[in-house]
């Protein structure tokens, strides 16, 4: 049995969704934020691979084919903010404040615990780009010259995470602007939070959405600056 699905190239492709989809159902009856879609899918997929005995090479040999989806996904970002466009040139001040803030506050965040946990020069720049959407976290990671791997992994945690946390911490700090929520998930949990940015409201997902393509760039700036400072 395990042979027959380490073979199919469908396996990982129906892992993959079989475990998001009982993420979504987990998530819809139970209605917390601790059941996120992706974490579900993740330990599901772990459960899958560890009782058929197929190993991750093989799983990926079909999942892989999902992940050609990222970028296109985030480039249809754009038009929950083209919908947005007068909200955005109203706030153009506060959202750009708001981003360049979350991205320091992430790069000093890393060199901070770097610091005094004593990681080296190789985790610090693997841990930078944690907050910004794989695609692009991916390429800062390998071209610093850190793990690309651990990298992915990071970011995961650091969306789901974000995504987790984000409406408590709103209540927490009475945050109600929509813009704010927005800008704060974009750019601290990436295509995970806007995720739930969306499920807020159109215009919290606009502005994430935004958040995370001008986070990205200024990180990829920010990180090969600070790269050198540790």
């Amino acid at each position: 049995m395990d042979k027959m699905l380490s073979t199919s190239v469908f396996f990982g492709v129906f892992a993959s969704i079989a475990g998001y989809e009982i993420g979504l159902l987990l998530k819809r009856k139970f209605k917390l934020a601790l059941f996120n879609p992706l974490l579900i899918a993740i330990v599901v997929v772990m459960v899958i691979l560890a009782g058929t005995g197929v190993d991750y090479e093989s799983y990926n040999e079909g999942a892989k084919y999902l992940s050609y989806l990222l970028t296109p996904a985030t480039v249809c970002l754009a038009v929950p903010l083209y919908q947005q466009l007068s909200m955005l040139k109203s706030n153009y001040k506060a959202i750009c404040g708001g981003i360049v803030a979350g991205v320091l506050t992430s790069i000093l965040s890393v060199l901070g615990l770097c610091v005094i946990c004593g990681f080296d020069h190789q985790m610090y720049v693997t841990l930078l780009p944690k907050s910004i959407t794989t695609a692009i976290g991916m390429g800062v990671s390998e071209e610093l010259g850190g793990l690309v791997t651990v990298t992915v992994a990071v970011i995961i945690i650091t969306g789901v995470f974000g995504n987790i946390i984000g409406e408590a911490v709103f209540k927490i700090f009475h945050i109600k602007e929509a813009v704010a929520k927005g800008v704060a998930l974009g750019t601290s949990a990436h295509a995970i939070g806007t995720a739930r940015a969306m499920e807020l409201g159109e215009v919290e997902g606009a502005m994430s959405s935004l958040a995370i393509a001008v986070a990205g760039l200024i990180t990829v700036i920010g990180a090969s600056v600070f790269a050198n400072l540790y």
